[in-house]
């Protein structure tokens, strides 16, 4: 079975927010909501990066442990996905988890703060597939249709892959080394520190 996973490339992102913009619009997400963003790293200095960052689907997610109501699960195809008829709110999934997924439509203490909202792989929820239920609780279910996230296939400069993660790392292994970079790459030094340049 394939493990869907995302991917950015930051040597491609423009941080032109296209995915930002087509995930709101696609899902109707709630005015202070973001389910993707994208974050720029060293801005305006040399090297400066940008990045798009949602939930990533993690293998082992932290969210899913903290929850005490286990409304986060994991799909067959390893999509994270949350039940929000079970969630009361409480925040361990967003403190939990390192990406800043989880967000929540309203500011307060426990259980005011409304039920979590996250990416979702636009894979839905647990409600029936493409049922209007489904729609207004978590958005359109484009993997239903045969579709990929609506951010990655908006991204006009491809830079934000997702999809089956075996395919996705081999179109991001291909680009490394089209790219001539092999251990030159960007955070090779840091993940690697002493090998290579």
């Amino acid at each position: 079975m394939a493990r869907m996973k995302f991917l950015c490339d930051a040597e491609r992102c423009i941080e032109c927010n296209a995915c930002v913009t087509a995930c709101k619009n696609e899902h109707e997400v709630p005015w202070g909501i973001n389910r993707r963003r994208v974050v720029t790293l060293s801005d305006g200095k040399p090297g400066e990066r940008s990045i798009s960052v949602a939930c990533m689907h993690c293998s082992d997610a932290p969210c899913i442990a903290v929850c005490p109501v286990d409304c986060i699960y994991q799909t067959e195809e390893g999509v994270v996905l949350h039940s929000k008829d079970l969630c009361i709110g409480c925040g361990y999934c967003f403190y939990a988890c390192p990406f800043g997924a989880p967000q929540f439509p309203q500011v307060g203490n426990f259980g005011t703060r409304g039920k979590m909202d996250k990416c979702t792989f636009c894979a839905g929820g647990p409600e029936e597939n493409m049922s209007d239920a489904e729609f207004k609780k978590y958005g359109r279910n484009r993997l239903a249709e045969g579709k990929l996230p609506l951010c990655a296939e908006m991204c006009s400069t491809k830079a934000l892959l997702a999809g089956d993660g075996d395919v996705v790392s081999d179109i991001y292994r291909q680009r490394v080394v089209g790219r001539g970079f092999g251990s030159g790459a960007w955070g090779w030094g840091r993940a690697y520190p002493g090998q290579g340049s």
